[in-house]
């Protein structure tokens, strides 16, 4: 991704409504799934995404100190959108979107950390961030190809995982 063209301010905003948005996302998709295990795994990444959100006010509060944080409107970078209609798409075709958005946080936050010198702290969180935004794609990866198993037999489980 080119972020060249955009000023530091616009990125560390952006990335903290991505993680916002993506808090939020992860937020509202558990509360539509019965399957408890699955739940607990949806929103373990909705707090992965607000300790991202949190990093990031704290990176902008640091680059911008006493400027003011006003989320725009619209992204000024363009990113993949987290949406999905409750009732129309398969849970496999959900985490598929999800996963596109995680790759996408993974490879704007590598591109963003060339805005910091290499052996700084920033840098180094900007690429660990990223680290975990593909570690996230793996989970849902996995999500997935469990529902994708299961979702055409209208199979679910939601107890499954809980007991003794």
């Amino acid at each position: 991704m080119e972020v060249s063209k955009y000023s530091l301010k616009d990125l560390l905003l952006t990335a903290l409504k991505s993680e916002i948005e993506a808090r939020d996302f992860y937020k509202s998709l558990a509360g539509t799934v019965e399957n408890y295990f699955l739940k607990d795994r949806i929103l373990f990444l909705s707090a992965e995404e607000e300790k991202h959100r949190q990093a990031f006010e704290q990176m902008f509060r640091q680059q911008f100190p006493g400027q003011e944080l006003v989320l725009p409107e619209k992204s000024p970078v363009p990113l993949p959108e987290l949406k999905f209609e409750k009732e129309t798409l398969p849970i496999s075709e959900v985490f598929f979107v999800a996963m596109q958005a995680e790759k996408a946080a993974h490879d704007f936050y590598t591109a963003i950390s060339g805005h910091f010198p290499h052996e700084s702290e920033q840098h180094k969180l900007l690429l660990y961030i990223a680290s975990m935004e593909m570690g996230h794609y793996q989970l849902l990866n996995l999500e997935r190809e469990n529902a994708l198993r299961t979702e055409d037999f209208e199979v679910t489980l939601p107890m499954v995982h809980v007991g003794p």
